[in-house]
């Protein structure tokens, strides 16, 4: 509120006085605000078994998940199980070009193809550069296709193979929304399960990736 002329001097003068006096007040709060934003909000960080949990500032909290960024069992798996369940997808995909009626079932295989097939190389690179096999301590990928989810059976993918034009497109659709569906499946437990930043990424963007595709197939069907 503006003070008005016809105010006496002393009482001008009180007024100064005040603001004064709330303008240092006001520093002083300021550098509060900013010595508890520099401090950041406070987070509690579960003690191990036996152990109380622990309150970390943000900064510490960051800091402690940037040096403890190793794979775990969750994460190895995921990127094996990824090699296998992407290599089934661009095995449909290489069909697309000779067998499928739709222009657009064909441009979709294409997308994919070139989004997997990066995806699968970014995930053998990260096992190696973590020391770990392709497979699983020589088990192969037998037991692994029972255990993720989307896979398209063999005599899915047989039924595939011979199928031409329409049939193929529809086919082609609903076992590719299917394969997505799992894929998505496995990157959600990953992030949940997992511990290491680069496979958190890697499932955030199949989740991104795939999600969008499966709401283009569906308007396809």
């Amino acid at each position: 509120m503006l003070f008005r002329r016809a105010f006496r001097a002393p009482v001008v003068a009180t007024g100064l006085t005040a603001l004064v006096v709330l303008g240092l007040g006001a520093c002083d709060s300021g550098s509060d605000a900013e010595s508890a934003a520099e401090s950041g909000p406070s987070v509690i960080a579960p003690g191990r078994p036996g152990e109380a949990n622990r309150t970390l500032s943000a900064e510490d909290a960051a800091e402690q998940r940037a040096e403890d960024d190793s794979p775990n069992s969750a994460d190895v798996s995921y990127a094996r199980m990824m090699i296998v369940h992407h290599a089934q997808a661009l095995e449909m995909t290489e069909l697309a070009p000779k067998q499928a009626e739709s222009t657009q079932v064909k441009r979709l295989a294409e997308r994919i193809t070139a989004a997997q097939k990066p995806e699968i190389e970014a995930m053998r690179g990260w096992l190696k550069k973590h020391g770990k096999a392709e497979k699983d301590d020589g088990h192969g990928h037998g037991h692994g296709h029972a255990a993720m989810p989307g896979m398209a059976t063999e005599a899915q993918l047989k039924k595939l193979r011979t199928a031409h034009g329409k049939a193929f497109d529809q086919l082609f659709l609903t076992l590719m929304i299917t394969h997505h569906e799992g894929a998505i499946t496995m990157a959600t437990d990953v992030k949940a399960q997992g511990n290491n930043i680069q496979v958190e990424e890697m499932a955030d963007e199949v989740i991104a990736q795939q999600t969008s595709e499966i709401t283009r197939m569906r308007d396809m069907l």
